[in-house]
C-alpha cells in the first residue's frame, strides 16, 4: 500500500509567500510578527517538506531559485482558497465600507475577478472603487479618502507601496505603418503627470525620434476612439491592446521599460481593508 504524501504546513507556505513578496527576510519577520531566525527555520522546513531548494539569501538579496519560482503559484492559491474557507466560517460578521482607488485601465481588465471573490467571501463588506489618474489617486489618498489606493509608480525613482503587478509596454496604433510615416510622430497620451505618457517620450527622446502630443484624454475608452481614428499612437500594457490594434514592443519604435502596479495602504487599516489589501496581493502577485 503506498505512504501518503505528507500536508504541508500552512503557516510555513505563507512565510514562503511573504519572503517571495517582500524580497527580505527582516521585512517578512516584521510583518508576521515573527522572529527572523523563526522566518529562517519555517523556510528551511518548508524546503525539507518539499525536497527543494526554494530561496537563494545573499548578504544583499532574496531571490527565488527556479523550483521557488514554479512553487510561488500554487502556494498562492493554496493560501487563497484557505483564507476564503476560514473566511466563510469565522467572519462572517465582518462588515464595514472599504474604499478603493485603481487606474481605469488596471481595473477594467485586473480587478472585476479579484473583487468578486472578496465579495463573495465576504457578502457584508461594501467595496466603493474610484478609477481615475495616479495622480489623483495619490492626492485623494494622501487626503484620506481611500483606504487602499493602487497606483502606476516608476521603480526607479519611486519605491512607495508594495509592488503587485508588472507587466510589458507596447505600442498600440491603428495600423502598422503609423509608426514610420513622416515625423514628428502623434502621440495619443493621457494628461500630465502620467506613467505611460513620459515612458513614450522618455523612449522617443533617448532615440531622437521628434514627436507631438495630438490627442490628449484622460480616460482610457477615449483615447482608444482617438486611436482608432487614427490620430496617433499610444502606450499601453501589453494585456490592455485590443484584438483590432495593432502592436509594436521595440523595432521601428524604441522598446519600452515594464510599468508597476504598486499597493498603498492608509494607516491603521480597518479589519475588512486590510483583509482586502492581503487579498488583492495574493491574488495579483
Amino acid at each position: 500500500m503506498p505512504r501518503p504524501k505528507p500536508s504541508l504546513d500552512l503557516d510555513l507556505v505563507r512565510c514562503f509567500v511573504t519572503i517571495a513578496d517582500l524580497r527580505s527576510f527582516t521585512r517578512a519577520a516584521d510583518r508576521l510578527g515573527r522572529q527572523q531566525s523563526t522566518i529562517s527555520l519555517q523556510v528551511q522546513r518548508l524546503e525539507d517538506a518539499l525536497g527543494r531548494k526554494l530561496l537563494e539569501r545573499t548578504p544583499r538579496a532574496v531571490n527565488l531559485t527556479a523550483a521557488g519560482e514554479a512553487f510561488l503559484g500554487s502556494a498562492r492559491r493554496l493560501l487563497e482558497l484557505n483564507d476564503e474557507i476560514v473566511a466563510r466560517a469565522s467572519e462572517p460578521e465582518m462588515q464595514g465600507l472599504v474604499r478603493l482607488g485603481a487606474p481605469e485601465d488596471f481595473a477594467t481588465l485586473h480587478l472585476p475577478d479579484v473583487l468578486a471573490r472578496f465579495a463573495e467571501a465576504y457578502p457584508a463588506v461594501g467595496l466603493e472603487v474610484t478609477c481615475d489618474l495616479t495622480l489623483n489617486l495619490l492626492k485623494q489618498f494622501r487626503a484620506g479618502a481611500l483606504d487602499l489606493a493602487l497606483v502606476k509608480r516608476e521603480r526607479s525613482v519611486d519605491a512607495r507601496g508594495l509592488r503587485v503587478w508588472r507587466e510589458p509596454l507596447v505600442w498600440v496604433m491603428r495600423d502598422t505603418d503609423m509608426a514610420t510615416r513622416a515625423r514628428p510622430l502623434s502621440l495619443v497620451v493621457s494628461p500630465a503627470p502620467c506613467v505611460y505618457r513620459q515612458r513614450a517620450i522618455d523612449a522617443l527622446d533617448r532615440k531622437r525620434v521628434p514627436w507631438r502630443v495630438s490627442y490628449t484624454c484622460g480616460s482610457l475608452a477615449g483615447s482608444l476612439a482617438a486611436v482608432r481614428a487614427g490620430l496617433g499612437v499610444t502606450v499601453l500594457p501589453k494585456e490592455m491592446a485590443p484584438d483590432d490594434l495593432h502592436t509594436l514592443d521595440g523595432g521601428v519604435l524604441p522598446g519600452l521599460s515594464d510599468t508597476e502596479i504598486a499597493l498603498l495602504e492608509a494607516a491603521p487599516l480597518s479589519p475588512p481593508a486590510r483583509r482586502l489589501g492581503e487579498h488583492i496581493v495574493r491574488s495579483l502577485e
